[in-house]
Formats: structure tokens, C-alpha cells, sequence
């Protein structure tokens, strides 16, 4: 099994959650925003080793081909990409380059090893402004970032190879927004410049490595002025990965699902919750609007339920009480303060 990107957030909890059921990992991660110091933590968590890891760029074709050289892979997990949806908005280059031309690499040295099945980390962003309500696979996206249109780029070439290809499967999922931490808190979300999500932001703050929070708009049609989002547990979301590949021989072609909660809290309400969680409230200051963000996103997660009986079990208190719990434990993060800077 080759997961790519396999040191960030959500392939870090994915190479647990797979060493957990029994899979060999091999990893390959450039380290753009992550650290080799994870899978120690990782291999504590799960009690086994994570295998061969490779630090590479997926864009290097030699390189990554190499990999599938050396190793005999039958599927891949393919986390690798940029995901700060504002940074795409304002340096919009890296994250086409990277997200499309890092994927469109990883499928040629795929084509070239006859390896034919894939599960791809894609985003509920690729709805966009969708309106009110949850969100089935049928919604017509309508992308509003780079990030957001090189992810549904991505969607759209995998659906275009399963259809030429016979025997290819490809599962996108499209998460809502991940967070929480490994509730060992060994484990957990520790960008490597300012946090973009909401979640790692507010911990900064509370830990006192940050000084205050900026909620970006209390203007949208929403009960409290602020942004609805779909919160996910990491835990959750990394269990349905692990079912993705169970599932991957089912059917071929291309599947695409939600991953969500199915339920939305605005950026007040996980305020209040992770107030509660670490004991104190957390101050913030009402900003503007940031470029590309949309009033709500909140998931119909009927057919993932209906195709795997998968249905997440955390709420957000545990994502509150684990995030919180990784960011007392790890007060600087994973590689101490040598590599921030608090603004």
C-alpha cells in the first residue's frame, strides 16, 4: 500500500488507523508541510513499524517511479497536495502544479506499474456556494478557490481514466473539514506556518502561542453571522479511508462520497466549544470576509452510510477535548519553536 503525503495531518491518522488492520505501508511525503518526526509517533500508536518511507516531491517522476520499482504496490492512498484554500487565492500557481500536476505523475507511474486502484483525498469545497442545507454527491459543484478547482480537476481526470480503463477504480472523498487530534495526543494538526483551519488557530491561541483569533466575517446568512462548517473527526474520517480500500475490488470505476458529520457549527459555536474543552474562553476579533469562503457546508452522507454502514461517532467535543489535549502536549508542535514564528 503506497500512501502519499503520508506525514501530514490526515495521512499521519491514516497510516495508524492502516497499521492497525494489518496493512505494509510504504510512504513518500517532500515534507512541505509536515515533519519525518510523526512516524515514531505513529509506529508508538500502532506497535509496527510503517515500513519504507521516502521523502520525494510527486511531481518527480523519477523518482516516484522508482518507488513503485522497488516495491510491490496494490493500491494507493493519495493525500499528497496543497489544502489552504485562502493561500490558493492569493499564490494560485503552486496549488494547480502541485494538487493536479503531483496527481496526474502519481496516475502515469501507476499506469506504468499496472497498479489500478486509488482513493483520492478531495474536498467539499468543490460544492462551493451550494446554498443551505446538506449536500448530497449530486450537488453541481461550483468551485470558488484554486484550491477548490484543482481538487475538482483532479476529480474529473480520474473520472475520465476509470472510464477508459476497464478495471480502474478510483474513491474520492470529499471531506468536509477534519480536525481533532489521535486522542493519545501523540498525534494531531501542527501546520507548519499559520494555521488555515479553524481548529489548530484556536489551540495556538489557547496554548498562548498565538494571541488572538480572527474570525473572518460575522455578516453571512447564518443564525450567529459566522460561517457553517461540517466538522469531521479525524478518527472517523481515517476509519472511512481504511473502508474506502476495503471497498476498492467491489466495483469498478470512479465513486465519489461524502465524508461529514452531517451536522453544521458555526465558527462561534466551535469558539464556545473549545472554550469549554480547554477550560478558559478563547478571545478573537471579528475580521472581513476572506476571498472564496462561502456562507455553509454541511454533508448528506446517505450513500457512504448506504455503500459502507460507515457513520461517524465523534463529536465536536471530542474533536475540542483532543485537539486541545495534542496541543498541551506538544505545547510548540513537533519540532519545537526553531520553526515558528507567532505574528
Amino acid at each position: 500500500m503506497l500512501v502519499t503525503g503520508g506525514a501530514g495531518f490526515i495521512g499521519s491518522h491514516a497510516c495508524v488507523e492502516l497499521l492497525d488492520h494489518g496493512y505494509e505501508l510504504i510512504v513518500v511525503d517532500n515534507y512541505s508541510n509536515s515533519t519525518p518526526q510523526v512516524f515514531a509517533r505513529v509506529e508508538r500508536i500502532a506497535g509496527r513499524f510503517v515500513g519504507a518511507v521516502y521523502e520525494l516531491d510527486i511531481r518527480d517522476r523519477r523518482a516516484l517511479s522508482a518507488v513503485f520499482d522497488r516495491h510491490s504496490v496494490d493500491a494507493v492512498v493519495h493525500f499528497a497536495a496543497h489544502k489552504a484554500a485562502s493561500e490558493s487565492v492569493r499564490n494560485p500557481v503552486p496549488y494547480y502544479d502541485t494538487n493536479i500536476g503531483g496527481t496526474t505523475s502519481l496516475l502515469r507511474a501507476m499506469d506504468e506499474h499496472d497498479v489500478h486502484h486509488l482513493v483520492f483525498s478531495s474536498t467539499a469545497a468543490v460544492y462551493g456556494d451550494a446554498g443551505h442545507g446538506p449536500l448530497s454527491e449530486t450537488t453541481p459543484t461550483r468551485p470558488t478557490t484554486p484550491y477548490a478547482a484543482s481538487k475538482h480537476t483532479c476529480e474529473q481526470i480520474l473520472t475520465d481514466i476509470c472510464h477508459r480503463r476497464p478495471g480502474f477504480t478510483a474513491i474520492a472523498l470529499r471531506y468536509f473539514n477534519p480536525t481533532g487530534a489521535h486522542p493519545s495526543g501523540l498525534l494531531g494538526e501542527d501546520p507548519c506556518d499559520t494555521p488555515d483551519n479553524l481548529m489548530p488557530y484556536l489551540a495556538q491561541v489557547a496554548i498562548g502561542r498565538r494571541h488572538r483569533l480572527r474570525v473572518h466575517g460575522d455578516d453571512y446568512p447564518t443564525p450567529d453571522g459566522t460561517a457553517v462548517r461540517d466538522y469531521l473527526h479525524i478518527m472517523d474520517t481515517v476509519e472511512a479511508h481504511r473502508l474506502a480500500l476495503d471497498h476498492l475490488t467491489d466495483h469498478p470505476g470512479m465513486h465519489t462520497y461524502n465524508l461529514g458529520f452531517g451536522k453544521g457549527h458555526s465558527v462561534l459555536d466551535v469558539v464556545t466549544a473549545f472554550s469549554t474543552a480547554c477550560g478558559t474562553p478563547v478571545p478573537y476579533d471579528i475580521a472581513a470576509r476572506r476571498p472564496g469562503d462561502v456562507p455553509e457546508l454541511v454533508a448528506d452522507t446517505t450513500a457512504v452510510q448506504h455503500a459502507w454502514r460507515w457513520h461517524p461517532t465523534r463529536g465536536l467535543a471530542d474533536m475540542c477535548a483532543d485537539a486541545w489535549r495534542f496541543q498541551q502536549l506538544n505545547p510548540h508542535g513537533y519540532a519545537g519553536t526553531a520553526r515558528r514564528a507567532t505574528p
